[in-house]
């Protein structure tokens, strides 16, 4: 029996088997590209850290010329720290307080007092209660009368937050909340003025919250919670206008720039677990210069240190803000589409997809 011929509406209804596949290449170099970026992401979160040394930590010392010799010879001969001699105790708390040093050791008639602040660094706290230790113990193997030795917190942590554990980790969120929101921005966003918008309007909102939980909820940071809040709304404003501003100058790969700027660079060089000058070569320095760094000082500075100035990371995450409005606003792919969806843009204004 002749089996009737397939029509054209049966030829194009029947459904296909064949399954597009990438090639052998295209595989191996996803391997690679993917065995690269993790490598790259443990370097930049270990690298820093596992490189760190105590080493020139600025420390000032006043008391007797005598007693300051001794003092400067068992102290420095490590080059943990770099020394100072101020006139009296009153410039010696000053000094930490104005974040100048990390340390003092003051030697009076009556013994010798240590000034920590563990809010600037635990590292450097613990390292001068060890040494207010040494003291006595070297006293005692000499056979002599120990001084007396005390130990002063001038700047302590706060009491929910007592070895630092909280405010080391807050910078991340830090990181990765303006990060996020420059990423979510930038592909669900089209337009430039509401990108602006959108970018103001994350910072303000996700900054009050995060200042809500790091302020009056955990306590970790004890300093005015409106200026707390600005810090933090800065910060992600600054972070976010930046990664979209980006993509708007050189498209989607804006995007990963921004990311990889503020997530593999800034936030491993910003010194919020350790010490600036204890990070190899200039890094501790340079990474001042990035949000997270500028925006983990303010909030220690605001929290503990209310008498140093905040005038230069202050002016750090204006310069990130500025350069992402600039970029966001003038770019020529300010106006474009990154993700399209349905009904998230205009139909009569929505403008085309971004080659």
């Amino acid at each position: 029996m002749a089996h009737p011929a397939p029509t054209a509406e049966s030829t194009h209804s029947a459904p296909s088997t064949h399954t597009a596949q990438s090639t052998w290449p295209t595989t191996l170099r996803t391997v690679l590209g993917a065995s690269t970026v993790v490598l790259l992401v443990l370097l930049a979160f270990v690298w820093p850290s596992y490189l760190s040394k105590v080493k020139d930590l600025p420390l000032v010392v006043a008391g007797p010329p005598a007693a300051l010799t001794q003092i400067q010879a068992g102290l420095g001969k490590s080059g943990a720290f770099d020394i100072t001699t101020v006139a009296d105790r009153a410039a010696a708390e000053s000094a930490i307080k104005q974040r100048d040093a990390y340390g003092a050791v003051v030697a009076s008639p009556s013994g010798v007092e240590f000034l920590t602040a563990s809010a600037a660094s635990t590292v450097v706290s613990q390292a001068l209660n060890q040494a207010a230790a040494g003291i006595t113990a070297q006293a005692a193997a000499a056979g002599q009368q120990p001084p007396k030795v005390t130990v002063t917190d001038i700047a302590p942590l706060s009491p929910d937050d007592p070895r630092g554990a909280g405010f080391a980790v807050a910078g991340l969120p830090l990181a990765m909340g303006g990060m996020l929101g420059g990423v979510l921005i930038s592909l669900l966003v089209a337009g430039h003025r509401r990108r602006l918008a959108a970018v103001t309007g994350y910072a303000v909102l996700a900054g009050l919250l995060l200042a809500a939980v790091l302020g009056p909820w955990l306590g970790i940071l004890v300093g005015s919670f409106v200026m707390e809040w600005a810090i933090i709304s800065a910060a992600l404003f600054a972070t976010g206008a930046f990664i979209v501003g980006m993509n708007g100058l050189i498209g989607r790969a804006g995007i990963a720039l921004g990311a990889i700027v503020t997530l593999f660079i800034g936030n491993p060089l910003s010194s919020l677990t350790i010490p600036k000058e204890m990070l190899p070569w200039h890094w501790g320095e340079i990474g001042q210069f990035f949000v997270p760094g500028a925006a983990g000082t303010l909030l220690r500075l605001e929290s503990y240190f209310p008498d140093a100035s905040t005038l230069r990371p202050w002016l750090v995450l204006a310069a990130w803000a500025l350069v992402g409005v600039v970029t966001l606003w003038f770019g020529r792919h300010a106006d474009e589409e990154v993700l399209h969806i349905d009904g998230a843009t205009e139909p009569e204004t929505a403008p085309a997809l971004a080659s």
